[in-house]
């Protein structure tokens, strides 16, 4: 089984994610209520495609190799991407209950308290879309030319 789609895939659905959140953010910010909440669950649905493609492409990645992690070479660049993947893990763990308790919060109507967590859940979610794709850029496109 070819797993090299997987990669791209993931970092599309983490950057469509990323652009769903900002057209929300647009509508929300234009008093367009039915419109943002269809952008959020858009984004929702994307973010939760992408978890699970996330989670295949690594689970089969150590059936068929032994190993889960692709390694970036070692050099100027290494801390920085080290940096930007680890930020992404530890908000990325911390964003998917936040993300549940906002989209909760809006489908009972609880308005103040959906905007009391929203106005963290956005930037937050938003940064582990974004650092997704820039993770993808950098282990897939930068690091191959780094290695000489």
């Amino acid at each position: 089984m070819n797993l090299g789609y997987f990669p791209l895939v993931n970092a599309s659905l983490n950057g469509l994610s990323a652009v769903l959140l900002l057209i929300g953010y647009r509508f929300i910010k234009a008093r367009r209520y039915m419109s943002h909440g269809t952008m959020m669950i858009a984004a929702a649905a994307s973010s939760t495609a992408f978890l699970g493609c996330y989670i295949t492409y690594h689970a089969l990645l150590r059936l068929k190799r032994g190993t889960p992690i692709t390694r970036f070479p070692p050099g100027h660049w290494r801390p920085v991407y080290m940096t930007i993947l680890t930020t992404h893990t530890i908000l990325a763990v911390a964003i998917l209950p936040m993300v549940l308790i906002t989209l909760w919060y809006a489908s009972h109507k609880q308005w103040q308290r959906h905007r009391a967590i929203a106005v963290w859940t956005f930037p937050l979610w938003l940064y582990v879309s974004v650092t997704g794709v820039i993770i993808y850029w950098m282990l897939y496109h930068l690091a191959p030319t780094l290695q000489h």
